[in-house]
């Protein structure tokens, strides 16, 4: 399967989702890819000069909350990063396109059963923290960028 970005598909987990960037122009899943989107605006080096300071906020907004650096940011699809989070009212929402693309990390933290997730682009940062396989989600912050 080809790809916009250069990402090794055979070891994809959502391979069976997945249309391909090529064959879609960088919609594999239907929506917004992230890194399609700013290679074909602006190129591979752009693109990695992007996610270096994506990466270099993420890490300032991990610290300002006393979290560990995260290594790397990776494209994810949205469907597995997009948690509905509870909000004071009961009432619980999402707040990614399931369809889209996006850059994210997830960092655990040595002693806690919960992990820290972050997930941008080049728009916004969201903060999050929850259990295993995303169980109780709580949004931390959520940012334009």
């Amino acid at each position: 399967m080809g790809t916009i970005c250069g990402a090794n598909c055979d070891h994809c987990g959502f391979k069976d989702k997945c249309a391909g960037c090529e064959k879609t122009c960088g919609s594999p899943f239907g929506g917004k890819c992230v890194a399609a989107e700013y290679i074909k605006a602006s190129g591979k080096e752009a693109y990695a000069a992007f996610k270096g300071e994506l990466l270099a906020e993420v890490n300032a907004l991990l610290a300002s909350w006393g979290y560990p650096e995260a290594a790397a940011l990776t494209e994810l699809p949205g469907f597995f990063v997009n948690l509905a989070y509870p909000l004071p009212g009961g009432e619980r929402v999402k707040f990614l396109e399931d369809k889209n693309v996006y850059l994210g990390t997830q960092v655990e933290i040595a002693g806690q059963e919960r992990c820290v997730g972050v997930v941008a682009d080049g728009g916004f940062l969201l903060l999050c923290s929850y259990g295993e396989n995303g169980a109780d989600p709580e949004l931390l912050a959520y940012r334009k960028r």
